[in-house]
């Protein structure tokens, strides 16, 4: 009986959490979270203000949880895509349109990340930037699999995974102003232009492939077989230096 119980009031701690998530995602529609007031939270979803503390300690710790919710989601639908080993432009192509599904289906959340990202909440800051980063290396192990990678350093990997979850945040926030603002049209232009600067980035990785294996070929030529001194003769031993 007493398992049922706790069982009934865990599951109502967890909607009373969702329901302060939820308020202050709608309340943050027309303003940021450091101008938010917990009391104008706890007035949407009913409840005293002490409650708010029984599930953050603060704001921040709100803010933080609706961060995980806006990019957790996005994680996992664009790694699948990129892990396909297809033509780049379907990839490019079905990776906008998840973009632009998850925008139309989440709207609130990615106007909360985008103005967060620069927003006056540290904490917040903190927690996209670490998402974003997250998903960078998420997609950069993605990328590695993919046969035009071969060669590749590390480095240049997650330079590259790095220029596209840029690039996906900045047209998600895009495609949310153009949809309130300039309706299908504009939405469609903002599809074409993101659809073109991803081509442009995957022509660019072709070449920058070549370039990379070049430039490894010509460093290792020049510090010869055995190391990056070229001291070492026939035997593997450092050359006498005389005497």
């Amino acid at each position: 009986m007493s398992h049922s119980v706790g069982g009934v009031r865990q599951a109502q701690k967890q909607k009373t959490r969702q329901a302060l998530l939820d308020a202050a995602l709608g309340l943050l529609e027309e303003q940021s979270l450091s101008s938010l007031g917990l009391r104008e939270v706890t007035r949407v979803v009913g409840v005293a203000p002490t409650a708010f503390y029984r599930h953050f300690r603060d704001l921040g710790e709100l803010g933080v949880a609706l961060v995980e919710e806006a990019l957790g989601s996005l994680h996992v639908m664009v790694r699948a895509i990129l892990a396909e080993q297809d033509a780049a432009e379907e990839r490019i192509d079905r990776t906008i349109a998840v973009v632009e599904r998850h925008v139309r289906e989440h709207p609130a959340h990615v106007r909360f990340v985008a103005r967060e990202r620069r927003g006056g909440v540290r904490a917040v800051r903190h927690a996209i930037a670490g998402e974003l980063d997250r998903f960078a290396a998420e997609v950069a192990a993605a990328l590695k699999t993919q046969p035009v990678s071969a060669g590749w350093r590390d480095e240049d990997v997650r330079m590259l995974a790095e220029l596209y979850v840029d690039r996906l945040v900045t047209t998600a926030a895009e495609l949310l102003d153009a949809r309130e603002e300039g309706g299908e049209e504009a939405v469609e232009r903002v599809v074409w232009r993101a659809r073109r600067q991803l081509r442009l980035i995957s022509l660019g990785r072709r070449h920058w492939g070549e370039e990379g294996r070049a430039s490894a070929a010509e460093a290792e030529a020049e510090s010869g077989p055995s190391g990056p001194s070229g001291l070492s003769g026939p035997s593997g031993s450092a050359e006498p230096s005389g005497g």
